[in-house]
């Protein structure tokens, strides 16, 4: 990987690296063994949804998407992690980066409506156990080696705006209002490895994907790029809102339930 380059598309520098007390030659390392490890964890995902999503029905989900962590995002991720909490990643390096990074395995589910998550939810946890007792507290202790030991690694976490309404449930989730961001998300332990898995409504991820594409590539320091992206935020919540309030109309007239 081209140092330069790197710095350009995640504007870096030098000093960057001193704060994050690493050095190019390290993250070299990082990324040679990830390369060597990428197909095995793309293989792990598809394993995954084959097992748990593939039928989307049984999963109370409309859709899907998965991928695994690019190797320059991971790079990105290693020096912004060891800048902001030094203490908490100071030991990590190319023998261990997998056991500090969560996300090396991503995938998102989508639904249809914001309340469904619940159902989801209690999908996942019925497959992975979720035991306080189990989640990390010190990424090298705490790393399972066991291959065939499923369960959630950190407590599941809702992310919600203030001002939503009110659908979550803080005896089985976590609940932070923070921003404007809106997701659920998960850190399971499958087959040896982590996979995160966010949970959004459709409305949800098209802001996502807008925000991620205008303002956190380019933009963030754009005041007036910012605001359209909280005002286009408003709306995706908006219309989940009706989208709710249009299933209730519909079930109240026919007498159905909520699925």
């Amino acid at each position: 990987m081209d140092k330069n380059t790197f710095f350009a598309e995640y504007k870096l520098s030098e000093e960057d690296l001193r704060e994050a007390n690493i050095t190019w030659e390290e993250l070299m390392r990082i990324e040679e063994e990830y390369r060597s490890l990428e197909r095995a964890l793309r293989e792990i995902g598809k394993s995954f949804i084959d097992e748990y999503l593939y039928d989307i029905d049984t999963a109370c989900i409309h859709s899907y998407r998965y991928r695994t962590k690019g190797v320059a995002q991971l790079l990105e991720k290693v020096i912004r992690k060891r800048k902001e909490n030094p203490e908490k990643f100071a030991q990590l390096d190319y023998t261990n980066y997998y056991k500090f990074v969560t996300d090396l395995i991503g995938i998102r589910v989508f639904f249809l409506y914001r309340e469904d998550w619940k159902y989801f939810h209690q999908y996942l946890t019925s497959h992975f156990r979720n035991d306080p007792d189990l989640y990390i507290q010190d990424r090298l202790k705490d790393f399972d080696e066991d291959p065939d030991h499923y369960y959630m690694a950190e407590r599941p976490r809702a992310y919600k705006r203030t001002g939503d309404t009110k659908i979550y449930n803080g005896k089985e989730i976590e609940i932070i209002t923070d921003g404007i961001y809106r997701s659920l998300h998960y850190i399971v332990k499958y087959k040896g490895q982590y996979i995160e898995i966010q949970g959004r409504t459709l409305f949800e991820e098209g802001w996502g994907e807008v925000d991620h594409d205008i303002v956190y590539k380019d933009a963030e320091d754009d005041e007036m790029l910012r605001d359209y992206s909280k005002l286009l935020n408003r709306l995706s919540g908006l219309a989940d809102e009706m989208s709710s309030y249009f299933r209730r109309m519909k079930n109240e007239r026919t007498g159905q339930g909520n699925k």
